[in-house]
């Protein structure tokens, strides 16, 4: 073949590596639109992966010798143009390659996996030469058939599974093959179906005098002539559960059927995402005030693509966004409704189903793999979901004419991906994607970010504000408790002051209700030694290990590392050991005690972890099942409960004195938020902020509803101290198992990058934990100027890890760029 005749495919490989790939298109490939596909290339030693192609030429790589791609998965193309483009910005923007972009775009059901297969070899005679470990290895995969090399590792009996396979592959025992897995597979059930050999009345009749003898049979065809519409033109399929739920028959009754002809059944592909039939359109009426601000904002999309909504809690701006998404959809257009967290699409989903019915898609992890699947593929179908509503990874979907996207609770440091890479922020994501559809986007929220309301004070944003909450409710009335005070004088009862104590008891003898929030979960934050000071610590993190009474044990909250509650102390063996401070677990068990007979719920991420758990518990409470709720920040976000009197905020100062420039912010934020959860209906509610620190500013400026000034003043520290939004961040993390090298390399790096950046140069220093899942960390921090280039300033920083990462001392070094860290 000509070289001028040969075809080629640049692919996204899912791996940490900066560049595409280059693979030749075989002449069987060639008739196939493949741009945008998942192909099937090896890569490495005998490792197969899905690749994407991207690009389609005839330029042949010189630098190594071209694979070619040995299958294609996908019958059209499996990701858009417009995806391609925001993935390639995410990768330049937050410094991660593309092939990590790609992993965290894709849903886990779509992503395939190399797996090695384990083969007994027929040929293999020689069992003198095995060993007892590697006879029992032959053992599993003889009792298996066909196995992998993961399920032999899990293997409880066999240890160092690879060492003694490499020993069997030498000896010829085995053959490993290596296969791709595809981890999604379409959901099928059971459908009945008449043979056609009944298909004119008079045959239809015979059958009924053959089965009058067999009345359970005969009962099982006329329930199928019912259930299919039999005699009318358009007959309805028959799923077999129906069926035999509608007669209260057996499957062995209908395998009798089937045995004779009568029946067939077949297989058939249904949707794991459960429709409800829901057509919508009850769309409520806005207030006048509402109506106002809805006008507002259509105006200020004429001039600004992006608008900031500013609305006090409980001021409707929910019903302000369906209309503006009622608008959108008219057009015929897509809407992304972004949420900061799970639990607010329990409440948020049947308000807008209500309204869009079942043209509405919810997309987060609590989802399985396959459910995730259908959700992605029906967006790429000719029939796509005209809302999603979802949290951050739904901006990674495959919209088709997307345009609006309302970003609620826009403050929220949840839309910030930590890790893997690539670590994005969903807020600023979703400006980007906007900007590739031509669309607009709303950000929402009752206590906007720092940055977000200086852009709109710059002329960058529009801005619509609303100060009045729907229906002329009372704001909550906002109370600070002393806990110094209160316990100089002895009058805590456990954690309560009494300002919270009498507070909850008139809530709960007025039928009302009560949410106690604490942003710390587990029983307590450590134990301590009374004798001699001992605190039990994480083997692998620089932290004390949290107790969790529900489990009786000691866990480390950065890599899960447990242990069993010790009774004695390891350093000086004495039997002393208490409970220091208190988390959400602590709240229930002394709320109980001092209030027996409340309903009492938690809803902290170790209650939560199953898929309906939060719709459970927010039901619950909704329904005044639940008399408390105690909570972490899940509670403060959003949430509407209309018979919250009270909301207690047990320990302001863990916010007030975390050492990082935006806490004061963050304080403000959550202090504000939990507290619009209280009185949201007929009655103004209470809010009690326990504190060491009463006359804290933030304090005061929560206490008052004083935004502006708490705006005033960060926004002065941050320009004085160089801080966004005056400078942009960016946070090197190095990373290495040993100490001294990772300081070694952390002091050699920032000498690098002083030669740059001089003075904009913070570090290196060690964080609050300084060592995570056995590795120490190092931190540097990079301060660029709004105005001067930053893609020119990350361009050099990437140089400068490369010159790193590059040294033989440093191979096992690892350095995270975390863009805009939060």
């Amino acid at each position: 073949m000509k070289a001028n005749n040969e075809l080629f495919a640049d692919v996204i490989l899912p791996l940490p590596l900066q560049n595409l790939f280059t693979y030749e298109v075989p002449e069987k490939f060639r008739d196939c639109t493949l741009l945008y596909k998942r192909v099937t290339v090896s890569f490495g030693k005998k490792k197969l992966y899905s690749a994407i192609v991207v690009r389609l030429h005839g330029e042949k790589p010189t630098a190594y010798q071209t694979k070619e791609i040995l299958e294609v998965l996908d019958d059209g193309p499996i990701i858009t143009e417009e995806q391609y483009s925001f993935w390639k910005w995410i990768s330049s923007y937050y410094l991660c390659s593309i092939g990590e972009v790609q992993k965290a775009a894709l849903p886990s059901g779509l992503k395939l996996e190399s797996e090695t297969k384990v083969f007994i070899n027929p040929q293999f005679e020689d069992y003198a030469s095995v060993s007892p470990k590697e006879e029992l290895v032959l053992q599993f995969i003889e009792s298996r058939q066909i196995v992998t090399i993961s399920e032999i590792s899990n293997n409880a009996e066999i240890k160092s599974s690879l060492n003694i396979l490499k020993s069997l592959q030498t000896k010829k025992a085995i053959v490993l093959e290596e296969k791709l897995k595809e981890s999604f597979k379409p959901k099928t059930e059971p459908y009945v179906y008449l043979s056609t050999e009944y298909d004119s009345d008079e045959k239809l009749n015979n059958l009924f005098e053959d089965l009058h003898k067999a009345p359970k049979q005969m009962a099982l065809v006329m329930g199928y002539i019912t259930l299919s519409d039999y005699f009318k033109s358009q007959k309805r399929d028959v799923r077999q559960q129906d069926l035999l739920i509608k007669v209260d028959a057996t499957s062995q009754i209908l395998k009798a059927l089937v045995d004779k002809g009568i029946f067939f059944i077949e297989q058939k592909e249904v949707g794991r995402i459960i429709s409800e039939g829901n057509s919508g359109s009850k769309l409520k009426m806005l207030s006048p005030v509402q109506k106002q601000k809805f006008e507002e904002i259509k105006n200020s999309f004429n001039t600004k693509e992006v608008v900031l909504f500013h609305g006090v809690t409980s001021s409707g701006k929910t019903e302000v966004y369906i209309h503006l998404m009622k608008d959108e959809i008219e057009k015929g257009k897509q809407v992304l409704y972004l949420l900061p967290e799970i639990a607010l699409t329990a409440q948020i989903i049947h308000r807008l189903r209500n309204v869009f019915g079942d043209d509405v898609g919810i997309y987060h992890s609590k989802f399985s793999d396959a459910e995730r699947v259908e959700v992605y593929q029906k967006m790429l179908s000719d029939k796509p979901y005209k809302v999603i509503l979802g949290v951050r990874s739904s901006v990674f979907l495959p919209y088709q004419n997307l345009g609006l996207i309302v970003v609620d609770e826009e403050h929220e440091n949840t839309y910030k991906q930590f890790d893997p890479a690539p670590r994005y922020n969903a807020r600023d994501v979703s400006i980007v994607l906007a900007q590739l559809y031509k669309s607009k986007v709303l950000l929402g929220t009752a206590t906007p970010s720092i940055e977000t309301y200086y852009n709109t004070k710059s002329g960058k944003y529009g801005l619509v504000e609303l100060f009045e909450r729907h229906k002329n409710l009372q704001m909550p009335e906002i109370i600070v408790a002393d806990v110094r005070e209160a316990r100089r004088k002895k009058k805590m009862k456990s954690i309560f002051t009494p300002l919270l104590f009498s507070a909850v008891d008139e809530s709960l003898a007025n039928n009302e209700q009560v949410i106690l929030f604490q942003n710390r979960r587990g029983f307590s934050p450590y134990l301590e030694c009374t004798l001699c000071g001992w605190v039990p610590q994480c083997e692998h993190c620089a932290v004390s290990l949290t107790y969790h009474k529900h489990t009786n044990s000691l866990v480390c909250h950065y890599c899960g590392y447990t242990i069993r509650n010790p009774k004695r102390c390891s350093a000086c063996g004495g039997t002393s050991l208490e409970t220091r401070g208190f988390g959400t677990e602590k709240i229930e068990e002394e709320i109980s005690l001092l209030f027996p007979d409340a309903r009492i719920a938690r809803m902290d991420l170790d209650s939560t972890r199953k898929k309906k758990a939060y719709e459970t518990l927010i039901e619950a409470f909704q329904s005044h099942k639940v008399d408390i709720l105690v909570g972490t920040q899940m509670v403060s976000k959003g949430l509407d409960f209309d018979n919250v009197s009270v909301v207690g905020i047990l320990n302001a100062d863990n916010m007030l004195n975390f050492p990082d420039f935006r806490a004061y912010e963050r304080s403000f934020h959550l202090m504000t938020q939990v507290s619009g959860r209280a009185g949201r209906d007929k009655k103004q509610g209470k809010v009690i902020i326990q504190t060491s620190q009463p006359e804290n500013e933030i304090i005061s400026f929560t206490k008052n509803y004083e935004f502006l000034k708490m705006y005033h003043t960060q926004i002065n520290e941050r320009r004085a101290y160089r801080y966004p939004p005056f400078y942009r961040l960016i946070n090197l993390s190095l990373k290495h198992k040993d100490h001294v090298v990772v300081t070694k390399a952390a002091k050699e790096m920032a000498v690098l990058m002083r030669q740059s950046f001089g003075k904009r140069v913070l570090g290196p220093e060690s964080p609050v934990i300084n060592r995570i899942q056995t590795y120490y960390i190092k931190n540097i921090i990079l301060k660029v100027e709004r105005e001067r280039s930053f893609q020119r300033a990350k361009d050099i920083l990437k140089d400068i890890i490369d010159q790193i990462s590059m040294q033989e001392s440093y191979k096992s070094l690892q350095v995270v760029a975390d863009v805009d860290p939060m």
